[in-house]
This record gives C-alpha cells, structure tokens and sequence, in this order.
C-alpha cells in the first residue's frame, strides 16, 4: 500500500514538473502539494531540483511567487512579537562585501524609539554575515530564546539575533538543494525565500537593500530592480509595508572587509567618524524606515533626526547597550584601538598612477575568505582579525607612493596573493566618476 502511495505522489510531482517545463501555470493547490510534500520527504531530492530548473527556465507569475512565499511561510514556526510594544521594523540586503550596515542602522534606529527585532544569517563564499561580525566580539551571544528577544526588544529597542531553525522549514530545504543543484539565480525563488522569512519574523514593517554589481548576487541593475519590484509585491500582498533600495556593490562597502575590522568600522560611524558611502546608505535607508514606521512624516526629517541620534552619541549608545545585554566585551566599543590584531599587516601599492576606474570586488571578498575571514564550507572556522582596509575607491586618484589597502594576516602573504589583490584594482588614465552608495528606493 506504502509503495503504490509513492507511485501515485510521484506521478503527480512528475505531471507538476512537466506542467512548469512547459511554462503553464501552477495553482495555489499545486504549489502547496510541492512544498508541503517536499518538506514531509515524500518528494525527493532529483524531483524538486527538476521542477526548480523549470522554474529558472520559464519563472512564476506574481501569484505563483505569492502561492510559493505563502506555503513556504507557513512551513514552519511564525515569530509572534506582538509582546514588543509599539512599530517593529525589519531592514535586510541581499548580502554584499563589505556590508556592515545592521550593526549601524539598528543602533540609530533604536535610538529614534523604533523597536528592531532582526534575525540574521551568517555568511558563505565571498559575503560576510553579521552573525560573523557580531561574533568578533568576545563573548557576544547570537542565539537566543524567543521570550528574551522580546524583553531585550522591550527593553533597549534593539536585538540582532540567529534565525530560528523552526522558521520556514521548506526554505532550508530548498536553498542548500538551490546551491548544488545551478539554481539559486531565479528571481522568483530568491524572493520567495527571503520574504518568506522576513514575514516569518513577524515585523510590521520591511525594508530591503537589493545590491547590484561585482560583490552581488545580482549582477545588473535591471535584475536588482526586478527582485525588489516582485519582492515589494509580495510584501503588500500580505500588508506589509515593503520598501527597497537599489545600490551598487561595484566596490566593497565603506573600506573595511573582514569581521572586527567591520565592526571597527561600524562603531567609526556610530562617532560620525565613517566612510561617507556606508553612512549615506544608512540616512537613505533609515529615513525611509523611520516614515514607515510614523514616527516621522518626511525623509528629510528622518535624516536629520538619525544624524542628530549619532551626533550625540545615543546611536552609539544602542550599539553598547545590545552588546552588553548579549554578554559581549562593552569595552571594545569604547576602546576599539584594544581590539587583537591579526600579527601581519601589508600595505599593497599600484603599478601606476591614475584613476581608480573599477575594483573586482566579488575577487576581494573572496580573497578575505581565502586568509581566513569567511567560509567556503558551513564547517569552516572563521579568523575574526583578518581582512582589508581599502584605501583607494572608484574615482579616487592613485600614485604609487599610495596604498591601494592593507592586508591584515595571519601570516606572510605569498606573492601571487599580492599580485591577485593588487589586480583587483582596474586603473584608468583619465578621471573616473564615483560611484553613489544608493541610487533609487522603490516603493
């Protein structure tokens, strides 16, 4: 009986995965059958690759893309934060080098009284995750239970927490089936899965940084566009305030790669001391969150009310008072020149003189990842103090008594990696335009 059950789903699965091969249209009923069955194991492994490939062949349409975030929420556990008082609002980037921008935004969030309640992931390849950077710091603890997220919530307006591994259950089985399988670059499943989870967190309010460029998933801003665009409709479609950003990771985020040098950097920014890329991003980004949240009721007065939340050092203040309730060493924050370097530092110097024109910077995230700085498997071991600073961004004018960035190592740097770090800067004879941080926000 066993068997002839098998026999009959498998049947059905296969008439599915024949229907998207040839582009027809899935039902809500259908798409349910999929993720419920894969989940509950009585779809394998080869069949769900298969109906995925169709999928990156022939799409979703917007229903479609609503049926699948909608099964794939409802796969698992929904945080329920409606013991959080007030707004809660969720920010998430679709991941790029250099991307430090939680461990800013949140604690200038938190400190115009809006409550952020985030849940986020660790990183893998050439992409840092914050869980990563915030583990740089000795003794900060990422997991924690739901009651104490919300009282720390309550209490501070702020905590960056691991995603739960009751959260949409389908979407874990899924993304490491998309990584072995070539299709992780479908629109409709990138945005499936990532709003999946973030209705999954239970805010009230999203907004998302879709990266484009070298350092992103997303290559061309035609794409990025597209994913923000499916991903705002989803996010309405289940009444939600959605937003997203478009910005070029064409070069790495602010100057700093590599875990405490990016939380190093975060906290030069909370003083008003940062890179002006990474701070405008998160005036941009928090502003509009601010509106979303009616606490404000224009950007331009968001933007004043988050660089006076920093110029006063409250922001920094948020930043100190979450570590300290997630059992970090709030002395660091205050004294980062104390943090432990990694032993070797090298300076890296151009072949000529011009113009910052390009920097291969998915090369520079990846060469991180190569000293120590990131994961090419779940299991590796991460080496916290290592990393680049870069000097030297798109428009910059270069000399040769100029650094490009320095390395920071666990030991000497063999001269192929030099060479391959340095030719990670592509060189113009002529001025160079710069590049702006973000360039539209959708909504």
């Amino acid at each position: 009986m066993y068997n002839e059950l098998k026999e009959v789903i498998a049947v059905r699965m296969v008439d599915l995965i024949e229907k998207k091969k040839q582009g027809q249209v899935h039902s809500d009923e259908e798409i349910k059958f999929i993720i419920n069955g894969y989940c509950q194991d009585r779809i394998p492994d080869y069949q769900m690759s298969a109906w995925m490939m169709a999928v990156c062949f022939n799409g979703l349409n917007q229903e479609e893309t609503f049926y699948l975030t909608d099964a794939m929420l409802h796969s698992g556990q929904i945080m329920d934060l409606s013991g959080i008082e007030g707004i809660k609002v969720d920010k998430h980037s679709t991941g790029g080098v250099g991307d430090k921008t939680s461990l800013v935004l949140g604690p200038m969030i938190a400190a115009c009284g809006v409550k952020v309640a985030k849940m986020s992931g660790r990183g893998l390849g050439h992409t840092g995750g914050t869980l990563d950077k915030l583990e740089s710091i000795p003794g900060f603890q990422v997991e924690m239970d739901q009651e104490h997220f919300i009282r720390q919530v309550n209490d501070i307006g702020l905590a960056i927490i691991g995603q739960s591994d009751q959260l949409v259950l389908a979407d874990k089985k899924m993304y490491a089936l998309r990584d072995v399988s070539a299709t992780v670059d479908s629109i409709p499943l990138i945005a499936s899965s990532i709003m999946s989870k973030k209705l999954a967190s239970g805010c009230d309010t999203i907004f998302l940084d879709v990266k484009y460029g070298d350092g992103a998933f997303m290559k061309t801003k035609e794409d990025a566009r597209r994913l923000a665009k499916t991903m705002i409709t989803i996010g309405k479609a289940f009444h939600k305030d959605t937003r997203a950003s478009l910005s070029n990771m064409n070069q790495p985020l602010g100057c700093a790669i590599g875990n405490s040098l990016e939380v190093i950097e975060a906290i030069d920014t909370l003083q008003g001391k940062g890179p002006k890329d990474l701070m405008e991003l998160c005036l941009i980004s928090g502003s509009h969150m601010l509106v979303q949240a009616k606490v404000v009721s224009s950007l331009e007065e968001g933007r004043a009310l988050l660089m006076e939340k920093v110029r006063c050092k409250e922001a920094l203040s948020k930043l100190k008072a979450m570590v300290a309730y997630q059992h970090g060493n709030v002395h660091l924050i205050d004294h980062p020149d104390q943090w432990i370097k990694a032993p070797y530092c090298i300076d890296i110097y151009p072949q000529m003189t011009g113009w910052c024109q390009d920097i291969k910077t998915k090369d520079l995230g990846t060469l991180v990842m190569k000293l120590g700085g990131g994961r090419q498997t779940k299991q590796d071991i991460i080496d916290p103090s290592v990393g680049i600073i870069v000097h030297k961004k798109v428009g910059d004018q270069c000399t040769q008594e100029e650094a490009l960035c320095t390395v920071y190592a666990s030991s000497l740097l063999e001269e192929s990696m030099i060479d391959d770090i340095r030719q990670a800067w592509i060189m113009s004879t002529l001025p160079v335009m710069p590049i702006l941080s973000v360039e539209e926000v959708l909504q």
